[in-house]
């Protein structure tokens, strides 16, 4: 694999060479100091152009630059991933080498909006200073309505989890578990963490950061939240989920200063028991 210095001398000779490409800026986890540094890091840069025709779909050139990758995406050209219409085309590669480059050619004005960013290039004085807000990617606490609204969706949608489990619809109770309940879960641990931190820190995309900022016990429940396709294991998973939806959500609303609903909590575990018992009042 090159190393940083090789690579990134790659990117800006090829701007440099270029006088098509006026400036070059890289963002991602490589500009954030507070991202620890591994191999595995994607090199997220933007090349900006007065015109950005003669790149759009352009893989001849990419190839001639950087080589061929071992694959490679282009979003903007694929119909299963919704067009963003930004004036903007992307070549996320990925090398034989192991390395990435999500590669973005843009011609609209940069907007900073904090987001750490290191200036690569810049042939005519594009940039203004760059902001460089540390706080950009911290979490954010909830207003009251926002985190009773995450409680309420929690909670709701379990029904129609247990619902699929007792049709035996494994697909569709995954789903929503795993899309919807879950993407709740993770909202109120965010949000736990953040309360146990200050809101001085990021739990990362996907909270890939829980393992380094949950105690310990608590990650540990947080893992037995994962079912596999056995169904006693699933309502194991569900109901370890509730457990730890409870424990982070009292923390979070103590600081809030409001009241967590645990009327709501308790009316759907005895649905939930209900339906696992297969005890519940038929028509």
């Amino acid at each position: 694999m090159h190393s940083e210095k090789e690579m990134l001398d790659v990117i800006i000779k090829v701007a440099n060479d270029d006088e098509r490409i006026r400036a070059v800026l890289m963002t991602g986890s490589r500009a954030d100091p507070n991202v620890p540094k591994d191999k595995y890091q994607d090199y997220d840069i933007i090349y900006f152009v007065n015109d950005i025709n003669p790149f759009y779909n352009n893989t001849e050139w990419v190839e001639k630059h950087f080589g061929k990758p071992l694959i490679m995406q282009l979003p903007e050209a694929m119909e299963i991933i919704p067009a963003v219409g930004d004036g903007s085309f992307a070549f996320l590669m990925l090398f034989e080498d192991g390395s990435r480059i999500d590669l973005s050619i843009e011609h609209k004005p940069y907007t900073d909006n904090g987001e750490p960013a290191i200036i690569l290039l810049d042939k005519d004085n594009f940039f203004p200073k760059l902001k460089q807000d540390k706080k950009h990617w911290h979490i954010k606490p909830p207003s009251q309505k926002y985190f009773h609204d995450c409680c309420n969706e929690f909670w709701w949608c379990l029904n129609n989890v247990a619902k699929g489990i007792a049709r035996d619809e494994l697909p569709y109770a995954m789903n929503m578990y795993n899309c919807v309940v879950r993407d709740m879960l993770d909202k109120m641990i965010e949000w736990f963490i953040g309360v146990n931190n200050d809101f001085s820190v990021s739990s990362g995309k996907d909270g890939k950061y829980f393992k380094k900022y949950l105690p310990d016990n608590l990650y540990e429940r947080y893992l037995k939240t994962y079912s596999n396709s056995d169904y006693d294991i699933f309502w194991k998973s569900i109901f370890n989920a509730c457990e730890l939806f409870h424990i982070v959500s009292e923390n979070v609303a103590n600081y809030l200063g409001t009241s967590y609903n645990q009327e709501e909590e308790n009316s759907m575990l005895k649905y939930l028991n209900m339906v696992k018992n297969d005890s519940l009042p038929g028509q």
